[in-house]
């Protein structure tokens, strides 16, 4: 027998294949729990539109989720867009000026902003502004059992709770959308048009014969999609905060990482899907 055979049939040092053992049973674990945490946010989810469906929340704590959720998140999201339209004319501008194409640059910079950047940046940012916050306030509300005494009571915290932010976010986050993607066309052409000193004409021209109707659309329904995940990832969290100060900031992280998450793998979902409808409804402009 050779030096490799003999080398190969020893036995190997028990170290090795008790870690590997315990590498193995940690990603079981792993798996089990993220396939258990996400049946239990669907489930949660779907407890959650059966109430809205049966039943509208009071007007008055509508109006506060939506004040809080639409009207303070205004600015960050209206600052957010100006400026990723501006980044996009800066990238853009040589790479078009080398081909000679600057007033195709109105183009790009609209599309990227109905369609991407526009629902897909304004979720993400809130996410980490509404999204935290939700489960910062629901998982407080848990700590110091808040939430137990409305069930002693006989109401159901989902309907006093959870139903206002999920309409709420619902409603307001897809104008949220709108809004960024109009200050990020208008961030991009003010760059463009003042600073590069691209012709207005044809910037505008070239922009509202590459960008219609649908593209806006597109962008809208994606955050309608991103405004539920993030309303219901986020009182799933803070429903189910672990107690103590420490429980409340951990479900406050995990419910904007899962948050992001979830939109960047719904706005793929959601392309595909919208391409196709888009090919299927309209196949002579899809080509």
């Amino acid at each position: 027998m050779s030096t490799a055979e003999r080398e190969a049939a020893a036995p190997r040092p028990p170290g090795i294949l008790q870690g590997v053992r315990e590498s193995l049973i940690d990603l079981g674990d792993v798996v089990l729990s993220t396939i258990e945490s996400v049946g239990d946010i669907v489930l949660f989810g779907a407890r959650t539109v059966g109430w809205t469906f049966t039943r509208l929340p009071n007007a008055e704590t509508l109006l506060i989720s939506l004040y809080q959720i639409g009207v303070r998140s205004l600015p960050v999201v209206a600052l957010t867009g100006t400026f990723i339209g501006m980044v996009l004319a800066v990238q853009a501008y040589y790479q078009f000026r080398t081909f000679g194409m600057e007033t195709r640059l109105g183009a790009m910079i609209n599309l990227s902003m109905y369609r991407e950047l526009g629902p897909v940046l304004a979720a993400t940012m809130l996410a980490g502004r509404i999204g935290s916050s939700i489960a910062a306030e629901l998982g407080t509300m848990r700590v110091t059992e808040q939430i137990d005494a409305l069930e002693s009571l006989g109401a159901n915290p989902l309907r006093y709770l959870v139903v206002p932010r999920l309409l709420a976010c619902l409603l307001m986050i897809p104008a949220l959308t709108i809004m960024a993607m109009l200050m990020g066309v208008a961030g991009g052409a003010y760059y463009c048009i003042y600073i590069y000193d691209v012709d207005s004409f044809f910037y505008f021209n070239n922009a509202n014969e590459a960008a219609g109707a649908w593209d806006v659309w597109y962008g809208v329904i994606k955050s309608f999609f991103f405004g539920g995940a993030i309303a219901i990832i986020s009182c799933y969290r803070g429903f189910n905060c672990d107690p103590g100060a420490e429980g409340v900031g951990r479900a406050s992280t995990i419910a904007f990482v899962q948050s992001f998450v979830v939109i960047l793998v719904m706005d793929l979902g959601l392309s595909i899907m919208l391409d196709k409808v888009y090919f299927l409804v309209w196949p002579e402009e899809a080509l």
